[in-house]
């Protein structure tokens, strides 16, 4: 018991726990002192403590386990408890007396603590998760040192308030600690007890028991790496951050590194758990880079300011390995050190209303003495050291802390850097060792020794240093591996000879000795402590005033070395502690020194510098002189000036007029991009998404809280017409409607967001695109959210509304992330696809430009490009003298923030640059070049326009109370000067919107030509032309657009230590431009450009989609003549009107020659509005006028060509009026409207800003550090800026990684970060865990990509509109449209169906109809005419036939609306139907099983093997001998079944390259009825039908049929059908049914009948001839259960419908039924029609061949008029699947009709396809060869015997069937032209033949099977009585011999 310290073991443990959590609890910067301990821990421990409800501390694990048992290091025997009084409380958490003690309970019990006395907790190790509230004497507590307590105990119980307890032994009995060991006041009173903020008691800091007996086991040290705060119980990852609106800062520094925490040295699998993600290092590896690590005893880890959670306790219940917090493996879960800026604020989360520098870090592990820091520190060495924890233990600092900034982050790069990365792992971890500690150091010695004075260190810089050192020492093992260019780095002391400690002090001592004291090290004999005291002393001492960086080495212990590196460059020292700031503290830092005051010496500082007297008094005293007149000097613009020109031609300013127009045709690209990865989505197997189930788009954009951002999006939607074209919204439209599309995520948001996902699940068929633009904003987790104040609403507020479930399940919701810095969304665990990311493309590849357009854009590549040689003046520049100032000031106001002094300094220069251009000329020594410059370009030019136009300055301050103060010490210079009406000073906050003086609002309407009284400017795009400065504030630019005015950029103050990726793109993005792409180019500049086309990659890394061509001159891509004319030039401090009259007078007395050759052919370039200059997207621009451009010619040096577009002359008519309504607020201003061409005018439009904006981007001004940044490279070309950190939201997994290259892709540099960052806890992917796995995905997210200001809002809405194109695109469907044919040949017979009302055929009726030979189906356009009873066809009668090779040209269609009704391809999926297509999601794919099914059939001479693959859902339409067992024979119903629940006749579709776009879904079509439905496939086909149809019957054809035509799959479906009709009668009549009875009905449907209609008649009487009629769309049940229903429906052999055409005439359907041919969609009586066979050889008409035979046969065909069928256009398969080529193989040419037949034995070509085919074709094209006499002499048919060919549409065929008893038209007095004899059988004979008469001259064809038989059916027929042969006359297809070809013969009738 006691407090003795000798001999106690030091648990660096602990002390590692202890000293980060002081870290932390130190980051609060409350002013009102406590209590020590109070004032330590209060904020780190309160907000966390009471969201974890009693979490455990560090080493809590080890200390359990130790109490667990018997202590090893203790007595023999264990303690023996006093037994407790008799009837005493005993119960486990109470005192004796039975008062509850557990802090749960006392929480907000009123508690007496007398005074001197603390209360704490004490853990009792039967209650794990509680702790007992003790008051205790605060004398025997440690001070905060862990010293300074007195020996003893004296304490009191708050239960039952017995007072006295003078031994921890007694009170802890008193308070039933029950305890195994000797109890001690160090192992049990572990925690301060504080109130929070709403009075509660919660648990507070460690009590620092300095060198407590924990048993720190090593063991335990080795596998336990747990953190001071524990993940939240059940709340998913912990996420402790302070409000900021962006987490994280400035990863780039070194401070700022932004890297993961240090991992322990031992970690293992069992720490391996809790939401923080480090270095995507493997626990096993670390395991071994612990033992292979230099130091045998367990280091401590740095665990850092705040520390996340760690794994889970063994008794911590809220924790379970599948919450979010559990590792899902791949990363090693360390302590954490997440530094403060980590993504966070100061500690945890601050308290409300916090003030005062929140700068003070705190040590983080601490070992021996403490290191006291002076008191006078920063006053003398003005600048706060910055001192970076290196190797090893770092001492413990006391004293005036405040004065220094303690960072981790130097030691967690050293151990990133110490951690192979995963890409070596293959090589085997034995053999690569990780760089050693010594060399670490020595390395960044050498870095550090090289670093210029005006440099900060960057972490990247160290990372690749330290990665090419090691691939250098390790070039054999990784060889294999990526080979990673030289840096430019200092050259690395060879690695080949480690580096011992012993050695490293001298090393180091040498590498710094070259560099003039810049760098010092201090080498320590015992510890850093020693080292530190000698730094603080020669600080003191003023000693190290050169000196940058100290370097202090202690390399005594253990041959392992302890070091840190303290920066005390006053410059490097206030950025790096500067950049540790989040961007909340930042600003709560600057408000402090504003509110306070401190910023007075600032002021009075000022006064003190100018000469003359305080800067104020001049201003008062020119105002006085000057009061009651201005200046002639400065002529305020006149309103009343004329915006057009008057009658005398006075010259005035051309504005410019605005014309519509339509989407850029970058925009079109992108927006055809993001529809072809939606249909690629909606296309794929996962189903996730049905755009066949949409009917309309609807969409939501939301946008970052912007006032500005808001107006402009809602100005870029009702302008695009989006709403108008999606059918949301109808003329006229108003802005409150216009408002329901776009949602600012501000406090209203939530609930517009609910009604919108109400909208969403309310109409499930329209599809929602929910747009995030701005999509890099607010990525913090929701989880986070919870830990800021309420006041804050927007923090998280993304996460909770895009991510929430209802959006990521809705079926409809598409989510669209638009941003132009998509880094943040590309991380490990991103939600969004790396197949779903567009990017803008690329503006032209190889020198040829892929998209014109006549403007280029000019982004962050082209602004670094002009800086590089052979600019004469760069667009990015830094200004000198005022970072000189700056810097100075930096040092003589050393506690002041840098951007306090910045700002003011700024704001000073723009004051004194104001008054020297005002007539103040002694004022230029108090500004700087650069800021005269702007300033006099800003007041001079309005008057170098006729109309006022002026330039814009945009004047950056992030810091919004720097932002008021700039504005209001700048409106108070200018009211002082009298230029209130000359320039506007525009204050740009997010939160309000834009206000104007009414003087400039007048101006504005006037050039803008509105009249609305009410009209203000609400978005900046509106005040083109306005002379102004905007000063622009808020922490990030949230996507405000600027107009084309805008002249200058000053981004002098923004937060230079900021170096990150996003943040750097981000502010430089302001400045994109759209310049004018019509100067023509130099010969040189041309070449240049071409030569370095090739270099990808610029620093914003558009390559393959920036509008600008990167790695090229910006000559190129924005030919932009860089002036250094005299307005223009920094380097002229003063602008005389006198010279720049003269340099204007040279410039116009120039231009006197012509043209410049190939000039003229330009056309003039749209001075485009300030929304398309600025990219925005609107569908507007300005129309310019069509003069000729007027000559240009060579200047001298001096004189740069004048520009471009004040050269244009322009037409007097072209002027539009714009009406108020329909103008667009922020249309551009001045036209080049008409004038005369005279040097005068061209002088003053060449100088208005407007017009010039067309042609040069803005000049941009950084702060040194942010430019060096920029222009610097690496050795592959590549910006640095492309190297940092990408977002501070995101942290590399490894150093280990390779660098980006210049020639990457977006896609490219997408992939590469997804695979090297991971997000830190705070963001809201960190807890989508499956690391790349697909199904991580979410899979209706998508990502747009581009440059800022490049027109990504005009792509978007563009999409929308072509998505909804789209959708009705897909709700609709080509029908064929065509007429009947021959509609004036039917027969006028007396016989029609004349009862109008009939549903049903009257069969008596009729039979006594005559049969309609003629084809009415336009299909058979080109068909041979069927001559029938007594025709009178003139030849021209028939339509004018197409010729051969339009046979092919489109048939007429119309595109038709689907209807519930219709069937459906496989593209079609809804829930309904899901089942049935047999692919619903919670059924494995339908089994099938393959039954063969045997027939024989004597026409073919053998048995016929067919196989049907019946799905197992589909097995109940078929009969089995047995379960599973042999295929008996289909069921049919029966004749006399009445049920309306299903359709009787089985339908067949044969089918033949449709697999995907057949229409074999009849789900809706049957209306859901059962139906038995067979496709008919071929062979080859069956196993991708089966693929995609897997729940329908097949039927499969026998292999010899897969080159046959559709007859053959004809033939065997009615052979089959009659066959199976006959087994079923055998089945049926064994149990009783007769076999009539048995339904003998199947339907022949076309796999392309899409819809079905039916006609209600309305007949006024039964014989009226008034009747009329409506065509509606019905089911196909419907129709089929009317047909099968038709009374005496059996005796019917055919039945079908009409075509549909939408020029139906009455007469057509005024009769309800027809006898003649039927077509597409038949049902087959293949009992009557047992006898007539479908043709098997036939490809073409073989349904009207098929008619033939059946009419002749005296059977019945009847056509429903009524009934209607829609066939939809299918593109492939189908007759279209059969090609003829020839065999020869290298025969490229085509065949040709006529080459398919060839003379017998010849060498002609044999060509593979088909004879029937061949012989098909020749005799549709080339007839006339055989029937010269018939061609065109329709009253001489050719005479047809049993079959139908086509002859082609110019020669009729008369059909006759030889079978006896058929029935024939009469042919008597019929002669015919030619006679046809095609594969005729016995039936014919030569008796018959001689019925028949013919013309002299007439011809034959005979076509037989071979020669053989030609010549026998010669002989049969007696052909040669009456007709004459030759033997040329005999010919063949063109079939090789094995393909038996068809012979034929021809002669002449004698």
């Amino acid at each position: 018991m006691g407090n003795s310290y000798a001999g106690q073991l030091k648990a660096t443990r602990f002390e590692e726990v202890l000293h980060n959590s002081i870290e932390a609890s130190l980051r609060s910067n409350n002013l009102v002192p406590r209590p020590v301990f109070s004032q330590l821990y209060l904020e780190a421990e309160q907000q966390l403590s009471s969201l974890e409800g009693g979490s455990h501390v560090d080493n809590e694990e080890e200390e359990e386990e130790g109490e667990g048992g018997p202590d090893p290091n203790g007595p023999p025997n264990p303690y023996q408890l006093p037994p407790a009084p008799e009837g005493c409380c005993t119960t486990d958490g109470f005192c004796q007396a039975g008062k509850d003690l557990r802090l749960v309970s006392m929480s907000s019990e009123p508690v007496d603590v007398p005074a001197g006395f603390l209360l704490v907790g004490a853990k009792s190790p039967s209650l794990p998760d509680h702790l007992l509230v003790c008051a205790v004497d605060k004398r025997f507590l440690p001070d905060d040192n862990g010293h300074n307590a007195l020996l003893g105990f004296s304490g009191n119980c708050v239960g039952c308030g017995k007072k006295g307890f003078c031994y921890f032994t007694d009170f802890s009995n008193h308070i039933n600690l029950k305890l195994t060991t000797q109890p001690k006041k160090q192992k049990h009173l572990k925690y301060y007890l504080v109130r929070n903020a709403q009075g509660t008691l919660t648990k507070g800091p460690l009590i620092c028991w300095k060198g407590s007996e924990f048993r720190s086991r090593q063991s335990s040290a080795g596998t336990c790496s747990s953190s001071l705060f524990p993940p939240l119980d059940s709340s998913g990852p912990l996420a402790a951050f302070p409000s900021e609106s962006v987490p994280g800062t400035n990863p780039g520094v070194l401070m700022g590194a932004q890297q993961a925490g240090p991992a322990p040295d031992h970690p293992s699998l069992t720490s391996a758990s809790g939401p923080a993600v480090f270095n995507g290092k493997d626990s096993p590896k670390h395991q071994q880079l612990a033992k292979s690590s230099l130091s045998a005893a367990p280091r401590p880890s740095a665990l850092g300011i705040l520390p996340n959670s760690g794994p889970p306790k063994k008794r911590h219940k809220g924790w379970s390995p599948e919450s979010p917090s559990a590792t899902d493996g791949g990363y090693s879960q360390s302590s954490g050190n997440r530094a403060k800026y980590e993504g966070a604020g100061v500690s945890c989360v601050p308290q409300a209303g916090l003030v005062g520098p929140a700068s003070v870090s705190f040590p983080v592990v601490a070992s021996g003495e403490p290191v006291s820091v002076p008191d006078n520190l920063l006053k003398i060495c003005k600048a706060k050291p910055v001192i970076f924890k290196g190797h090893g233990n770092f001492p413990y600092l006391c004293g005036n802390l405040s004065d220094v900034v303690v960072s981790p982050l130097l030691y967690t790069c050293y151990q990133n850097s110490q951690s192979i990365s995963r890409a070596y792992e293959q090589c085997g971890a034995s053999s690569i060792q990780p760089i050693s500690e010594e060399m670490q150091l020595l390395l960044t010695v050498y870095y550090l020794v090289q670093l210029a004075a005006d440099q900060v260190p960057l972490m990247e810089d160290l990372e690749q240093i330290f990665l090419r050192s090691w691939r250098e020492s390790h070039l054999t093992e990784i060889r294999q591996y990526q080979q990673v260019p030289s840096q430019p780095y200092p050259p690395a002391p060879s690695t080949a000879t480690p580096v011992t400690s012993a050695q490293l002090p001298w090393l180091a001592g040498l590498a710094a000795s070259s560099c003039n004291d810049s760098v010092h090290v201090i080498e320590c004999a015992y510890s850093l402590a020693e080292g530190l005291s000698e730094m603080f002393r020669l600080l003191i001492e003023g000693k190290l005033a050169k000196t940058n960086y100290v370097v202090i080495i202690c390399a005594c212990r253990n041959a392992a070395i302890d070091s840190c590196i303290a920066v005390t460059g006053k410059y490097q020292a206030r950025i790096l502690s500067e950049s540790l700031l989040s961007p909340a503290e930042y600003q709560r830092e600057v408000h402090y020194e504003l509110v306070t005051g401190k910023v007075d010496s600032l002021g009075a500082f000022f006064s003190t510098l100018c000469p003359e007297g305080d800067m104020d008094i001049l201003l008062d005293k020119f105002h006085q002189e000057n009061q009651g007149h201005v200046s002639s000097s400065l002529p305020a613009s006149s309103v009343t000036q004329a915006a057009a020109l008057d009658v005398s031609g006075t010259p005035v300013c051309t504005s410019c007029h605005l014309e519509p127009r339509g989407v850029r045709p970058f925009q079109l690209a992108v927006a055809q991009k993001l529809l072809s990865h939606v249909c690629s989505i909606a296309d794929s197997s996962t189903q996730n998404l049905d755009l066949g189930s949409f009917e309309k788009v609807d969409f939501l954009i939301c946008i970052p809280p912007s006032e500005v951002t808001y107006q402009q999006t809602l100005f870029h939607v009702w302008h695009s017409g989006v709403l108008l074209e999606l059918g949301l919204e109808k003329e006229p439209m108003t802005k409150q409607r216009v408002e329901q599309y776009v949602l600012k995520l501000d406090a209203e948001a939530q609930t517009r967001f609910k009604a919108f996902l109400q909208n969403s699940f309310q109409n499930p068929h329209t599809l929602f695109v929910l747009i995030h633009d701005h999509a890099h904003w607010d990525l913090v987790s929701s989880a986070v959210h919870n830990l800021y104040s309420q006041s804050d609403p927007p923090v998280g507020l993304v996460d909770r509304l895009l991510n929430c479930r209802e959006v990521k399940e809705a079926p409809n919701i598409v989510t669209l992330h638009v941003t132009s810095f998509p880094y943040a969304l590309q991380t490990q665990h991103t939600l969004i696809s790396p197949y779903n990311e567009i990017h803008w493309p690329v503006s032209y590849s190889n020198g040829v430009d892929l998209y014109h357009e006549n403007k280029k854009y000019f982004g962050l590549s082209e602004f670094i490009e002009s800086t590089l040689s052979g600019h004469s003046l760069p667009l990015l520049r830094y200004d000198s003298s005022f970072e000189a100032m700056v810097t100075a000031l930096g040092k003589r106001f050393p506690r002041l923030h840098s951007a306090v002094i910045r700002t003011f300094v700024l704001v000073q220069h723009y004051a004194a640059a104001m008054m020297a251009v005002r007539g103040l000329p002694q004022m230029k020594n108090h500004t700087s070049v650069e800021t005269l410059e702007i300033t006099q370009n800003l007041l001079n030019a309005p008057k170098q326009c006729p109309c006022g136009h002026g330039l814009m300055v945009l004047l950056r301050v992030p810091c919004s109370p720097l932002a008021a103060v700039a504005y209001e010490r700048l409106a108070h210079v200018r009211a002082r000067l009298a230029l209130e009406e000359h320039f506007e000073i525009i204050l740009g906050n997010p939160s309000s919107g834009i206000t104007v003086g009414k003087h400039f609002v007048k101006q504005l309407k006037m050039w803008q030509k509105i009249e609305d009284a009410e009209w203000r400017p609400q978005t900046y795009l509106e005040l083109e032309g306005l002379p102004c400065i905007l000063i622009f504030s808020g922490m990030d630019p949230h996507g405000e657009s600027l107009p084309r005015s805008l002249r200058y950029c000053d981004l002098r103050l923004i937060n230079s230590s900021c170096l990150v990726r996003t943040a750097l793109e981000q502010e430089l993005g302001l400045a994109a431009y759209f310049v004018s792409n019509e100067i023509p180019l130099e010969k040189g500049a041309k070449n240049e450009a071409l030569e370095s086309d090739g270099e990808k990659l610029s620093s914003t890394d558009n390559e393959d989609e920036e509008l600008g061509t990167e790695g090229s001159t910006s000559e190129k891509r924005s030919p932009v003549k860089r002036e250094r004319s005299s307005s223009h030039d920094s380097a002229s401090s003063s602008l005389s009107s006198k010279a720049s009259s003269s340099a204007l007078c040279s410039e116009t007395s120039a231009q006197v020659s012509g043209p410049p050759q190939g000039d003229q052919a330009r056309s003039p370039p749209p001075c485009g509005p300030a929304e398309e200059a600025r990219a925005a997207g609107e569908k507007l621009w300005l129309r310019t006028s069509q003069g000729p451009p007027m000559g240009i010619s060579r200047q001298g040096p001096g004189h740069p060509p004048p520009p471009d577009c004040g050269l244009r002359t322009s037409q007097r008519g072209l002027q539009v009026s714009v009406t108020a309504s329909s103008q667009l607020p922020s249309l551009g201003s001045t036209s080049m409207s008409t004038a005369p061409a005279t040097g005068t005018l061209v002088l003053q439009a060449s100088q208005c800003s407007v017009t010039k904006a067309c042609r040069q981007p803005p000049t941009v001004f950084l702060p040194k550090l942010v430019y060096d940044v920029l222009v610097s490279t690496d050795s592959s070309g590549l910006p640095k800026a492309a190297s940092l950190l990408p977002a501070p939201s995101v942290m590399w997994t490894s150093s280990f990684r390779p660098l980006l290259s210049k020639t990457m892709t977006s896609t490219e540099q997408s992939l590469y970060y997804r695979q090297w960052t991971v997000p830190r806890p705070s963001h809201m992917d960190y807890g989508n865990r499956a690391e790349g796995r697909v199904d991580s995905f979410h899979p209706r997210r998508l990502l747009l990509s581009g440059p800022p200001q490049i027109g990504k809002t005009g792509a978007y809405l563009q999409f929308l509109s072509i998505l909804s194109r789209m959708l009705i695109r897909l709700t609709e469907v080509d029908v064929y449209d065509e007429e009947e044919i021959n509609t004036s040949l039917r027969e006028e017979s007396d016989w029609h169906y004349l009862q109008l009302s009939d549903p049903w055929p009257d069969l008596e009726l009729f039979q006594k109809m005559p049969f309609d030979y003629i084809i009415h189906d336009p299909k058979y356009e080109d068909a041979s005419l069927i001559c029938a009873h007594h025709q009178s066809i003139k030849s021209e009668d028939r339509g004018i036939s197409r010729k051969p090779e339009d046979l092919y040209v489109r048939r007429q269609t119309a595109r038709m609306r689907l209807s519930k009704y219709a069937a459906y391809n496989t593209y079609h999926h809804c829930e309904q139907c899901h089942q049935y297509m047999g692919f619903h999601p919670r059924y494995q794919l339908y089994e099938s099983t393959l039954h063969a099914f045997a027939f024989s059939y004597s026409m073919l001479g053998e048995e016929i093997q067919l196989h049907f693959i019946i799905p197992k859902s589909k097995e109940h339409h078929f009969v089995f001998s047995q379960p599973g067992g042999q295929l008996e024979s289909m069921r049919l119903p029966l004749v006399t079944d009445k049920s309306h629940e299903y359709i009787k006749s089985p339908t067949f579709t044969p089918t033949t390259g449709r697999h995907e776009h057949g229409l074999f879904n009849l789900y809706h079509a049957m209306d859901g009825a059962s139906h038995l439905h067979v496709l008919v496939v071929k062979e080859y086909e069956m196993a991708i039908y089966k693929k995609y149809w897997p729940n329908h019957i097949m039927l499969v054809l026998p292999s010899i049929f897969n080159s046959a035509g559709v007859g053959a799959a004809h033939f065997l479906i009615k052979e089959l059908s009659y066959h199976n009709l006959e087994l079923e009668r055998n089945r049926q009549e064994e149990l009783g049914i007769k076999p009539q009875d048995i339904w003998p009905f199947i339907v022949i449907s076309d796999d392309s009948c899409v819809m079905w209609n039916v006609v209600d008649v309305d007949c006024a009487g039964e014989r009226s001839r008034e009747f009329s009629w409506s065509e509606r769309n019905v089911s196909l049940k419907h129709i089929m259960q009317h047909i099968e229903a038709s009374p005496n429906i059996t005796r019917y052999a055919l039945l079908g419908m009409r075509k549909w055409a939408s020029k139906t005439r009455g007469g057509e359907v005024r009769e309800p039924f027809s006898r003649c041919h039927v077509h597409d969609f038949i049902i087959l009586n293949v009992d009557l029609t047992q006898n007539v066979q479908y043709n098997q050889n036939r490809f073409t008409c073989d349904d009207v061949d098929f008619n033939l035979r059946v009419h002749s046969a005296g059977l019945l065909l009847c056509r429903f008029n009524r009934f209607s069928v829609m066939k939809k256009q299918i593109a492939v398969g189908g007759h279209r699947s059969f090609h003829i080529t020839s065999k020869v193989s290298d025969s490229s040419a085509a065949v040709v009709p006529a080459q398919y037949i060839c003379a017998p034995d010849s060498k002609h070509t044999f060509l593979a396809a088909p004879a029937q085919l061949l012989l098909e074709k020749f005799l549709q094209h080339h007839s006339q060869r055989f029937f010269p006499l018939s061609l065109k002499n329709h009253s001489h048919p050719v005479l047809s015997v049993d079959c139908y060919l086509n002859l082609g549409s110019q020669i009729s065929v008369c059909y006759v069937s030889s079978r006896p008893h058929s029935l024939n038209i009469s042919c008597s007095d019929l002669t015919f032209s030619g006679l046809l004899l095609y594969l005729c059988d016995s039936f014919v004979a030569a008796s018959f033949l001689k019925k028949f008469h013919f013309l002299k001259g007439a011809t034959l064809c005979v076509i037989c099977q071979d020669r053989n038989s030609l010549r026998q059916t010669v002989v049969r027929l007696e052909l040669e009585d009456e007709w004459q042969f030759r033997l040329r006359d005999e010919f063949q297809t063109a079939n090789a011999k094995e393909d038996r070809p068809l012979f034929f013969l021809t002669g002449r009738h004698i």
